[in-house]
């Protein structure tokens, strides 16, 4: 990799370090994805409250992402690394000691300050290390954690749910896949405490920014960040109901197939496009990727809204990974370049917020649309629908007026929001 020889030993050191928790964190995450829905219905939720539980990840996000962003560009990113690992390693063992459908989601909405923490302080301190003209490329390597963790997550996740009674006295093979997770939780914890600091000093980011220095009100008033913002609300709207609902979707058709295998599928596909699509995007720009993303959003919610075989099914997933793949690096890429270093975590806690809200409301809303759009089927359909949305959002809106939005989102013209760091 061209980019690793041009960085020190010591920022290498960092971010295999960074890596290696980052990749603990996303199985300690993913282990629980194929499992809590059914864990959930276990505890006699309906399909509506599983949606609520689900969701409830995101209302911990929400309610920490400003806080978080803050302290990731006043004190250091590093803390939020630390505060995300360790809420990943003690929210599996709450989940085994409630017994509550209501427990479930506050246990849930605490689950969800990991992931706004960890996210933050991950890619801002890889936004830090990164070289200018190869930030695009290092996101995307660094963002193979990912899917790595995804790909390891739910499988294993899978297994456990179903044999991990056999290897505990009258157990249920729950508390094998809890525990397990929050063991990563815990080992994520202890490499992140190994990585040194090397985030700015304040003055100096100050200085870099060229005295700017803009408050989170202020951020999000800048239209530059809000059609980002807009785009991925829109997506976590999608992501929401997949999460959300997929286990019972496949559970109603009845098929022999490990839902597990669904998120591996999209690991895989979500690792094989990161591996070339950062460099292609410092080299042709983030707008024509980020559309391929979106349009590979919608192949996969109506490929789930027709799936009937294991195969329409595993479809679905290469094209949900794949777009997940090519989006979330390439926005966080296309929003560093329309930030400064001393407001990241700012940025990245406003626009990643978005996503989160749509993840909140998605699981809520279209599990409350259920009976009216028919069933699971109907719910991906919306969401089809939903994924159209944000591609006509980005084409129409991303640059500073129609004309240019259309080009940047084609790959003809470079990002008029860009600011040279």
């Amino acid at each position: 990799m061209e980019v690793w020889k041009v960085l020190e030993s010591t920022t290498r050191q960092k971010l295999v370090n960074l890596f290696i928790a980052g990749l603990l964190f996303w199985i300690s995450i993913t282990l629980l994805l194929p499992a809590l829905p059914t864990y959930i219905q276990a505890m006699g939720g309906t399909t509506q409250q599983v949606g609520i539980v689900m969701s409830c990840f995101a209302i911990g996000l929400i309610a920490s992402r400003t806080w978080l962003g803050k302290v990731a560009d006043r004190r250091s990113r590093k803390i939020v690394i630390l505060i995300g690992s360790l809420v990943a390693a003690i929210a599996p063992i709450l989940y085994l000691l409630v017994h509550s459908v209501v427990g479930l989601g506050c246990i849930r909405a605490f689950h969800g300050i990991s992931i706004a923490a960890f996210t933050i302080g991950y890619s801002a301190l890889v936004v830090d290390l990164a070289p200018v003209q190869h930030r695009g490329t290092l996101i995307g390597y660094m963002n193979l954690a990912v899917p790595m963790g995804m790909s390891i997550g739910p499988a294993l996740g899978g297994f456990l749910q179903i044999n991990g009674k056999q290897y505990l006295p009258q157990g249920t093979g729950y508390e094998a896949l809890f525990a397990i997770s929050a063991v990563c939780g815990v080992i994520a914890f202890a490499f992140s405490s190994q990585i040194k600091e090397t985030s700015l000093p304040e003055t100096i980011a100050h200085a870099a920014s060229g005295g700017i220095k803009r408050d989170f009100w202020q951020l999000a008033q800048d239209p530059a960040l809000i059609v980002p913002t807009i785009m991925l609300l829109i997506i976590g709207l999608v992501f929401g109901s997949l999460v959300a609902f997929l286990p019972l979707f496949v559970a109603e058709l009845q098929l022999d197939f490990n839902v597990g295998l669904f998120y591996t599928a999209v690991a895989i596909a979500s690792f094989s496009v990161r591996l070339f699509v950062g460099r292609a995007s410092d080299r042709y720009g983030r707008g024509l990727f980020i559309s391929g993303a979106l349009v590979c959003y919608i192949i996969s919610m109506v490929l789930l809204s027709w799936a009937s075989t294991p195969l329409m099914l595993i479809l679905a997933a290469i094209a949900e990974g794949a777009g997940a793949g090519i989006l979330i690096p390439l926005t966080l890429a296309l929003i560093s370049d329309r930030s400064y270093s001393n407001e990241r975590g700012k940025v990245f806690a406003l626009c990643m917020g978005g996503f989160d809200v749509g993840i909140a409301l998605g699981g809520l809303t279209l599990g409350s649309l259920a009976f009216v759009l028919g069933g699971y089927r109907g719910i991906f359909s919306l969401a089809a629908v939903l994924a159209l949305v944000a591609l006509v959002v980005f084409v129409t809106q991303a640059g500073k007026n129609f004309r240019h939005s259309l080009c940047f989102a084609l790959g003809k013209a470079s990002d008029a929001y860009a600011i040279n760091n």
